[in-house]
């Protein structure tokens, strides 16, 4: 009964946290149990402590996997269905197009964080944990995201400023995002931010 709950709530190959679970007339230590003969059972795969996943169907021997990247969004991205955080860092610069390095770790910026920095294991992957500068929501994840990428551009970037000016402002395009809803933001940065701006000739009001 317990399995065609969560693969009617979830789904398969999507990832199921223990402590979210809530099944009629059944305990947490109960359904903790069950999960576990599920899991013997091999109709669950564990992912990480508390994670767990319905696994697809594979030609493979070791059957499907869990992608990382779900994971963290579910875990650190979203809330209530709400947004509440968004990667940063190395990753979003390499999505970006700006650099071809791929970070081992993966930098997260979410309202679950209770530290400026910390660091935390997600099976085998390294997670980075920040606190944003404001409030992150639905409405302002990219502004923050893309104006973090550019306080730092130094030093992610491997392409000149023509570029770098390039791919933001065709990423400003993408998603509608004026120049005044970034400068709106400017005030909780470092002052290092404004040169870098400068430097890409982002200051003169591209998209306002």
């Amino acid at each position: 009964m317990l399995y065609e709950y969560l693969k009617e709530t979830y789904g398969e190959n999507e990832p199921i946290f223990i402590s979210e679970i809530q099944y009629e007339g059944m305990s947490m230590n109960s359904i903790r149990q069950q999960v576990k003969k599920l899991t013997d059972a091999g109709r669950l795969k564990r992912y990480d402590t508390g994670i767990y996943f319905i696994p697809k169907k594979s030609v493979f021997k070791s059957g499907s996997q869990l992608s990382r990247d779900k994971v963290i969004e579910q875990k650190y991205l979203k809330e209530d269905g709400q947004r509440c955080g968004y990667i940063s860092g190395g990753i979003f610069a390499n999505q970006m197009g700006l650099t071809s390095q791929v970070p081992a770790s993966c930098e997260v910026v979410t309202n679950k964080a209770t530290n400026d920095y910390r660091e935390v294991r997600l099976a085998s992957s390294l997670i980075i944990l920040r606190k944003p500068r404001v409030k992150v929501t639905e409405d302002n994840f990219r502004q923050m995201q893309l104006l973090d990428l550019i306080k730092d551009i130094d030093f992610y970037a491997e392409r000149g400023k023509d570029e770098q000016l390039a791919r933001i402002t065709a990423y400003m395009k993408a998603y509608e995002i004026r120049f005044s809803q970034l400068e709106e933001y400017l005030p909780y940065y470092p002052d290092k931010i404004y040169k870098n701006m400068y430097e890409m000739r982002l200051l003169n009001g591209v998209l306002a």
